[in-house]
């Protein structure tokens, strides 16, 4: 997806085209590394990172997941598919205010659930790590979250 320029004078999700849902299963990755792919065990085949199934089921995990966004700085909730237990958020970086995009969903595992996490960028090719920092920092504020519920 390429996102207009005005998407680099807005705030939140302005200047971004309308979110649409993700379908993790048909997801084939560019081929610039400014992205991070998380998914379940065997969840993916150009997973990055693989996501140990989460404790609870997908119905409780959702709520804590669709808040999470509210933790981060210049995170902002796009849109959400409660039916697919998917959300979408814009985080923009501190100096250039330059929109990524980060998906989650959840799906219903054997004695817990599964999470897909993507996140890429709307601009430049490489992105020095960015997006690999922020999912783990994301799979780290879930664990710590789904511990406290």
């Amino acid at each position: 997806m390429s996102a207009p320029i005005s998407a680099l004078f807005g705030r939140g999700g302005a200047g971004l085209p309308p979110a649409e849902p993700l379908d993790f299963a048909r997801l084939a990755l560019p081929p610039s590394p400014n992205t991070c792919l998380a998914a379940p065990p065997g969840g993916h085949p150009q997973a990055h990172v693989t996501v140990p199934l989460l404790p609870v089921d997908a119905a409780t995990a959702w709520p804590v997941l669709r808040r999470l966004g509210e933790g981060f700085p210049r995170t902002t909730l796009v849109r959400d598919w409660p039916e697919r237990r998917q959300a979408q958020w814009v985080e923009r970086s501190a100096l250039m205010n330059y929109p990524d995009i980060v998906v989650a969903e959840l799906v219903p595992a054997p004695g817990g659930a599964g999470l897909f996490l993507y996140s890429r960028s709307l601009f430049g090719w490489s992105d020095l790590g960015v997006n690999r920092r922020r999912v783990e920092r994301w799979l780290a504020a879930l664990d710590a979250a789904l511990r406290r519920h």
